[in-house]
C-alpha cells in the first residue's frame, strides 16, 4: 500500500492511499478458496464445485468484502505509521471510475487531536461554598409539599368564588355551535386562579356561586397541541356544583400522618436531608466550575473545528428548542442570534476543556472500570422497552465511538474528584442565592445576578407519600400552557462544561466509511 500526505494544516491532515489491485485480488481468491467447501450446486458432489464457478456465484460479494476489509487495514496501518489520534471519523473515499482488477485509489481527510502537555496539577486552590438549610427552609419546603396535597372544605351556602376556592362543575364545550370531542366533563375541580385551563377560562367564573350557570366564551391558543382547535373561538356551558374553600393547613403530626409518616419530625427529617443533598449537589456543581476556570486560564491550544462545530450544534438546538416554547419565539431567537458567537467561544472552551480533563486522566491512571461501564450501559438501557435493552447493549458494545461518549460524563466527573483530592479547599459559608449566582456566571467570566432559591424538594415529598392522590388534572382540551422557560444563558451548565466525546480514558478508535457498496448476493 502506498501512502502519500497531500495536506498538513494545523490539526487537519488529507492522505491518498493507493491499495494495490493484487492485494485485493489476492483476498478474494483467499475468500474462494474457503467458502468452496461449503457451496452447494446441483451436478457437483458438496465440496466439489469448481472455483471458476464458485466466483462467478459469488465473486461480486467477495470482491465487496474484499475491498472493505482491504480499507480497513489500510486505515490501520495509516494511524499507526503516522501515529495518528483522530479527534472525529475520517471521512473515506473511494476514486469514482473503480472497478474490479484496478488499483484502489482512496482519499483521506480527517482531524487529529492536539498534542497537549498534562499540566501539574499540584498548587490547585479552589474554594468551597456551603449553604446551610435552616428551619425557614424546611418549612418551606413543608408548605410547598401541603400546597400539592392541598384540601377543600365546601364553603357556606351562597359564597361568592374567588382566586384560590375550588369549583366542582360541570361543562360542554363547543366551537360554533359543534360540540368537540374531549369539550365535556362532569364534576370537574378547578382551582380559580391556578392558570390550569386556557387564558380566560377561569377568570370568567370569578364571582360565581354554587347552582349557576354560566356560557364564557375563550380562544384556544394559536400553539394549542390540538390543530383542530388551535386559534378557535370556543364556548363552554358551565354549571357551578359546588364552592369550596381551602382548609387551613397545619405543619403536624396529623399531616405527616396523611403521608404516610410516623410524624413531623420524621417529615422534617426527610426534608432537611433532601435539603442537605440539593445543596451538596449545588456546592459541588460550583466548585468543579471554579476548577474548570483555572483549567481553562491556563490553557490555550487549537482544537479540532469539527469538535467544536459539533459541541456548538448540541449547545444550538438546546437554545433554539428552548427559544420556541416563549410566548414571543421571534424576539427569543432574535436575543440568542445576537449571541451566537459567544455560544461559539463556549464550545470551543468545552471542547478545549474535554481534551484536557482527558489528558490529566491518562496521565494519572483514572479509569472507568469494566464494572463500572456495565452499570452505565445497562442504566441507559432502561430508556428503552424491555425487548429493546440487550440490543442498545450490544450495539454499545461493539461501536468504540457511541461507547466512549456513554463513559464520558462518568469519567469527567473521576477525572474532577481526582482534582479535587489533590487540591487545597478551604471552605466559606454563603446564602443559597450566591451559590447560585457562582453556578450560573456565564461561562465567559460575566457573573449572573443573584436569583431567589426555588423549587421543592421534590424526591421528599414522592418518598413521605408513596401513593399520595393525583392533583386536580385539567381536561386535555383545557389543560394550562406549558411552563414558560427562558433561553438558556451562557452559564457552566452542571451536564457538559467540557466535550463529551474528547473525555474518555481511552482514545476511541476511529470509524471507517465503507467503500461504496455494490449490490451482491452473500456468499
Amino acid at each position: 500500500m502506498q501512502i502519500v500526505e497531500t495536506s498538513n494544516e494545523g490539526l487537519k491532515r488529507a492522505y491518498a492511499l493507493t491499495i494495490a489491485a493484487n492485494d485485493i485480488a489476492s483476498r478474494v481468491e483467499g475468500e474462494v478458496k474457503k467458502i468452496a467447501p461449503q457451496v452447494r450446486m446441483p451436478g457437483f458432489r458438496p465440496g466439489k464445485v469448481p472455483a471458476n464457478l464458485v466466483r462467478k456465484m459469488h465473486g461480486p460479494a467477495l470482491h465487496q468484502q474484499a475491498l472493505e476489509t482491504s480499507i480497513r487495514e489500510a486505515m490501520d496501518k495509516l494511524v499507526a505509521e503516522k501515529g495518528l489520534r483522530p479527534a472525529t471519523q475520517p471521512d473515506v473515499s473511494l476514486a469514482e471510475g473503480y472497478e474490479e482488477g484496478k488499483d484502489a485509489e482512496l482519499t483521506v481527510a480527517l482531524e487529529v487531536l492536539p498534542e497537549i502537555t498534562a499540566p501539574a496539577i499540584d498548587g490547585l486552590k479552589l474554594e468551597r461554598l456551603t449553604v446551610e438549610v435552616s428551619d425557614e427552609q424546611v418549612d418551606e419546603a413543608i408548605g410547598r409539599i401541603a400546597q400539592g396535597q392541598k384540601r377543600y372544605n365546601d364553603a357556606p351556602e351562597g359564597t361568592v368564588a374567588a382566586d384560590g376556592d375550588q369549583l366542582v362543575i360541570d361543562f360542554a364545550g363547543s366551537i360554533d355551535g359543534v360540540a368537540f370531542d374531549g369539550g365535556t366533563a362532569e364534576d370537574q375541580p378547578l382551582e380559580l386562579g391556578s392558570g390550569r385551563f386556557i387564558p380566560g377560562f377561569e377568570e370568567q367564573l370569578v364571582g360565581v356561586k354554587a347552582g349557576d350557570e354560566r356560557t364564557i366564551t375563550v380562544t384556544f391558543p394559536a400553539d394549542y397541541p390540538a390543530e383542530n382547535l388551535a386559534g378557535k373561538d370556543a364556548q363552554f356551558a358551565c354549571k357551578v356544583k359546588a364552592v369550596k374553600h381551602a382548609a387551613e393547613f397545619t405543619a403536624d403530626d396529623e399531616f405527616a400522618k396523611s403521608l404516610g409518616l410516623e410524624g413531623i419530625d420524621q417529615l422534617r427529617g426527610l426534608i432537611r436531608g433532601q435539603l442537605e443533598q440539593e445543596t451538596a449537589g449545588l456546592t459541588r456543581t460550583a466548585m468543579k466550575r471554579a476548577l474548570l476556570d483555572q483549567l481553562a486560564a491556563g490553557h490555550d491550544f487549537a482544537v479540532p473545528p469539527s469538535m467544536v462545530e459539533a459541541e456548538f450544534a448540541q449547545i444550538w438546538q438546546q437554545l433554539t428548542s428552548e427559544a420556541e416554547k416563549e410566548e414571543d419565539p421571534a424576539a427569543a431567537m432574535a436575543e440568542i442570534e445576537g449571541e451566537k458567537d459567544d455560544y461559539r467561544k463556549i464550545a470551543e472552551r468545552r471542547v478545549r476543556l474535554g481534551l484536557l480533563l482527558s489528558e490529566i486522566g491518562q496521565a494519572n491512571g483514572v479509569v472507568v472500570t469494566a464494572q463500572e461501564m456495565e452499570m452505565l450501559m445497562r442504566q441507559a438501557a432502561q430508556q428503552y422497552r424491555e425487548q429493546d435493552r440487550q440490543r442498545f447493549i450490544d450495539y454499545i458494545r461493539s461501536d468504540a465511538l457511541a461507547a466512549a461518549q456513554l463513559r464520558a460524563p462518568l469519567y469527567e466527573d473521576k477525572v474532577v474528584d481526582f482534582l479535587f483530592d489533590k487540591a487545597e479547599v478551604t471552605d466559606r459559608s454563603v446564602t443559597r442565592e450566591e451559590l447560585q449566582a457562582a453556578i450560573e456566571a456565564d461561562e465567559t467570566g460575566k457573573p449572573a445576578e443573584a436569583k431567589p432559591a426555588k423549587a421543592a424538594p421534590k424526591k421528599a415529598a414522592k418518598k413521605a407519600k408513596e401513593e399520595a392522590p393525583a392533583e386536580d388534572v385539567a381536561p386535555a382540551e383545557t389543560e394550562a400552557k406549558p411552563a414558560k422557560k427562558a433561553p438558556a444563558k451562557k452559564k457552566a451548565a452542571e451536564e457538559a462544561p467540557a466535550a463529551e466525546a474528547a473525555v474518555a480514558d481511552e482514545a476511541p478508535a476511529p470509524k471507517k466509511k465503507a467503500a461504496p457498496k455494490k449490490k451482491a448476493a452473500d456468499a
